[in-house]
């Protein structure tokens, strides 16, 4: 009797792991089991069976013009948010700005690289759209008509704005770490051996980064790339982007068709996976450097 006990102690689920059963039923009801519907529905036809149909579907005018489109939005703010994220970071870090200003960006980088969806839409429309604060501001006090200047917030160039507001945010919070691994002994070093400031970003710093600098571009973009519920609420139907489309497909119309739906969620989930792919393998290299 006193062997048996050990055995079955040993084979009950320890304690610690009851805390994390809401995070494994979360990510399974809502992560796990829609990815599975939507890769299976993506080689289903209307009666169940198994075609390859609905990702022939996919080569069409409008579904590639609506991939490009994506792409390219996603690359420019990714392009954007890292360059302009990299030099708010680089000020903060070494810069010479006062510490204090470091914990209230880094507070307001976390909070703003969560703020999207149809609240993000909204203070942009309220701020920078035909009869936003901003817009009839300048257009009273100065005399500057936007519209007139070929700016409208409901288009390509508008959703890029908005969506730099949580690009450059979460940029900033990822390079700020690797930044902070950055030793003051390779500076040091560096001007021992009468490098300039110059040499050192270009041959000690910026190679030590440039995993870093590319995985969170990769995120960037697949963070731009998978984002659906800002550009529907700013733009609509107008701009034909793989999430607007994807929507138009699975909301239940009559025109819908669920399973070309699920190949284009299926194609956006290839795209953003490769990225995602990229950025942790990038920062594992990285962090090898900067630990």
């Amino acid at each position: 009797m006193p062997e048996t006990l050990p055995r079955a102690a040993r084979r009950r689920l320890p304690v610690e792991w009851l805390g994390i059963l809401p995070f494994v039923a979360f990510a399974l009801l809502f992560l796990i089991m829609p990815t599975m519907k939507i890769v299976i529905g993506a080689f289903q036809s209307a009666d169940g069976g198994f075609t390859l149909q609905n990702l022939i579907d996919l080569n069409t005018d409008s579904i590639r013009s609506a991939y490009w489109t994506s792409i390219k939005l996603s690359l420019i703010t990714a392009l954007l948010g890292c360059a302009v994220g990299f030099a708010m970071a680089s000020a903060v870090v070494f810069g010479g700005l006062p510490r204090a200003i470091r914990s209230p960006l880094l507070t307001f980088s976390g909070v703003a690289s969560n703020f999207a969806g149809v609240p993000l839409a909204f203070a942009f429309i309220a701020t920078l759209g035909p009869a936003g604060l901003v817009t009839i501001w300048l257009k009273t006090q100065f005399g500057i008509n936007l519209r007139a200047y070929g700016f409208n917030l409901l288009s390509f160039w508008g959703l890029v704005i908005t969506y730099l507001f949580f690009q450059i945010p979460l940029m900033i919070l990822i390079i700020t770490p690797a930044l902070d691994g950055l030793k003051r002994e390779w500076r040091e070093a560096a001007e021992v051996l009468g490098a300039t400031a110059g040499q050192y970003w270009r041959m000690v710093a910026f190679p030590i980064l440039f995993p870093s600098l590319l995985g969170t571009f990769a995120l960037l973009f697949a963070n731009a790339f998978g984002a659906v519920a800002t550009a529907f609420a700013l733009t609509g139907p107008q701009l034909n982007i793989v999430p607007i489309k994807l929507f138009a497909q699975i909301r239940g119309d009559v025109l819908g068709n669920p399973n070309l739906g699920y190949a284009l969620a299926f194609g956006m989930i290839v795209l953003t996976g490769m990225a995602n792919v990229i950025y942790i393998v990038l920062r594992t290299r990285s962090e090898r450097w900067l630990k």
